[in-house]
């Protein structure tokens, strides 16, 4: 039931191509409480030049999308054969049609207004129709395919589909209000007031529309109007495990039932819940208070987004004035792969090391926290064996590809490329390593940043030409032919600015080189099956070598669609760094 859950919202997928929130009193935002712990809405309508160019992409995506279907399908006949139904049915839905064209016929409003967000925890989903009676149609369709009818109920004049699922003490409501529609998983018995505010019969005394939060969070980070996502862990965390939240009191209730029909324990005995837990929630909150993202770029040949991780005034402080010596970590790299990680040890063990006497010195006391005072505990000694060198001297690395193929003789592909080590000790972290491989005891490194083959032995295990090089920041090592021509300018490259943490570059042909060495290998393990299977059917066995038969079909559909996405891709950058106001993280795509 879980895969069903998750594939239907393919379904609603297109509906984030819509935008959210004028000051229509009937907009989507205008139902969302002001208090909300989580939202995803859409502050503008999209131009009709971003539309089409996001509709674009949907369209080249949605081949893999469908062969994930079908393959999610084909995996629940034999243990939800209803499930499976629904899936075709839906997957049914996209025959011949553009993600456009499936809209329309699904009586969704691709120029409307949506949003998600939580009442309490419980999840709703409430977006904008063109044709509510398509909509309705629709799910008629999928119900019939399913096999099992949605229960109609009514709450004052307005009626609504819902199914409970009494395994987990909820139930999922759809309905459409006007020319709304309104998805929601709430508690199987949820008063009559929860189920009218999620219908939106009733409205919240302050709306997220008129707190104007998510409009000022947009322009404070930069993020366009079509996507905007906050998640307020001050929020969440007490309603998670107060014990307060309908939703989850329903689920942890339905929970108690089925063990204490099994053990005996009574339910209210399970259902006890510490009021330290809502004040140790609100401590943990405190450090990491809430999460935001949304689009900075959008267009037919461009995709930027941008996250947020809001950090307490002390984490921040930590690591945004922080300078790590680590070559590439100042620029964007060039390589087909380039990754850069900060990994400053000394920093990091003095940071945990404070955390960890922090949690000793007011232990968590609720229950279900208590594990986090063994890890603590635990992790003051790991941070102090970290000090240890070569470790406790590290940097940061960087990992440079400049090749990668398949080798049809070995299962260790080819590949040229660079890695560089930083460290406030090079000359320690070398010795170390000739200690640990005696075939390095030969090398003589000196801190200039020339490179010098390693030992014919070295060379030969690594199936191709290798070369060392150190700087007074860093040692280096190449591997293929040219690297030693790259070695020594790597190793003058930029360092990281001020609470720089990562960077990373993927071409596009890079991107493709790794689909084709997972396709190879699935292949491989594939074939090993089938071989396995028509041993077994040979000896009398069941039809297992049509199943593995039909699993690798499957598998060369999807990686086909994943490989024609990927050929669409020029390159992809990504970066993460800390400021005052915590960790930032970016990517952006640029397609050909």
């Amino acid at each position: 039931m879980r895969s069903t859950k998750r594939y239907l919202a393919l379904g609603l997928a297109s509906l984030m191509l819509a935008a959210c929130a004028h000051k229509d009193k009937d907009a989507p935002l205008a139902f969302v409480p002001a208090d909300t712990p989580y939202v995803v809405a859409n502050l503008d309508i999209m131009n009709d030049a971003t539309r089409q160019a996001l509709l674009a992409q949907a369209d080249a995506q949605l081949p893999s999308q469908l062969a994930q279907l079908d393959a999610a399908a084909d995996r629940l006949d034999a243990t939800d054969p209803d499930g499976a139904r629904l899936l075709r049915a839906l997957r049914a839905e996209f025959n011949g049609k553009t993600v456009e064209s499936f809209a329309k016929a699904a009586g969704l409003d691709m120029k409307g207004y949506s949003a998600f967000y939580g009442l309490g925890l419980a999840p709703v989903l409430r977006f904008q129709l063109s044709d509510p009676a398509a909509f309705n149609s629709f799910v008629g369709r999928l119900e019939s395919a399913y096999g099992k009818k949605l229960a109609v109920a009514t709450i004052g004049k307005q009626s609504y589909r819902n199914h409970v699922f009494a395994a987990s003490g909820t139930q999922v409501i759809l309905a459409t209000v006007d020319k709304q529609a309104v998805a929601a998983l709430l508690p199987a018995d949820a008063s009559p007031a929860m189920l009218r505010l999620a219908l939106g019969l009733d409205r919240p005394q302050k709306s997220l529309q008129d707190d104007g939060r998510l409009s000022a969070l947009a322009k404070a980070k930069g993020y366009r109007p079509w996507l905007v996502g906050q998640l307020d862990l001050t929020k969440a965390l007490p309603l998670a495990i107060s014990g307060k939240d309908p939703l989850v009191s329903a689920i942890e209730k339905a929970h108690a039932e089925t063990e204490s029909a099994k053990t005996g324990e009574p339910v209210a005995n399970q259902l006890q819940t510490s009021p330290a837990c809502s004040t140790d929630a609100a401590r943990i909150a405190a450090r990491v208070p809430s999460i935001s993202f949304g689009y900075t770029a959008l267009d037919a040949k461009h995709q930027g987004a941008r996250m947020d991780v809001a950090l307490a005034d002390d984490i921040s402080k930590a690591f945004a004035s922080l300078k790590v010596d680590l070559p590439g970590l100042g620029a964007t790299g060039t390589a087909p792969f380039d990754l850069s990680l900060a990994l400053p040890v000394a920093n990091l063990r003095t940071f945990w090391m404070a955390q960890a006497d922090a949690v000793a010195a007011k232990p968590f006391t609720c229950p279900m926290l208590s594990d986090l005072n063994d890890g603590f505990a635990k992790l003051g000694p790991a941070m102090q064996k970290a000090a240890i060198p070569p470790f406790g001297d590290l940097l940061g690395v960087r990992i440079a590809l400049d090749s990668l193929a398949a080798n049809p003789n070995s299962s260790i592909p080819d590949f040229s490329g660079r890695l560089i080590i930083g460290t406030s000790n090079p000359t320690g972290l070398l010795a170390m390593g000739q200690m640990m491989v005696p075939a390095l005891a030969q090398l003589k490194l000196a801190n200039d940043g020339k490179p010098t083959p390693l030992p014919t032995d070295m060379a030969r295990m690594l199936g191709q030409p290798a070369w060392a090089a150190m700087s007074d920041k860093a040692l280096a090592l190449g591997v293929g032919a040219g690297e030693d021509a790259k070695l020594a300018d790597t190793l003058m490259e930029a360092t990281g600015d001020a609470g720089q943490m990562s960077r990373t570059h993927l071409s596009g042909a890079m991107y493709v080189s790794w689909l084709k060495l997972m396709e190879d290998k699935v292949d491989s393990l594939t074939s090993a099956a089938t071989a396995m299977s028509n041993g077994g059917a040979a000896a009398g066995g069941d039809d297992s070598s049509k199943q593995a038969a039909a699993a690798a079909a499957r598998s060369k559909a999807q990686f086909a669609a994943m490989k024609a996405q990927a050929e669409r891709v020029d390159h992809i950058d990504a970066e993460m760094h800390v400021d005052e106001n915590g960790m930032v993280i970016t990517s952006k795509t640029v397609l050909k």
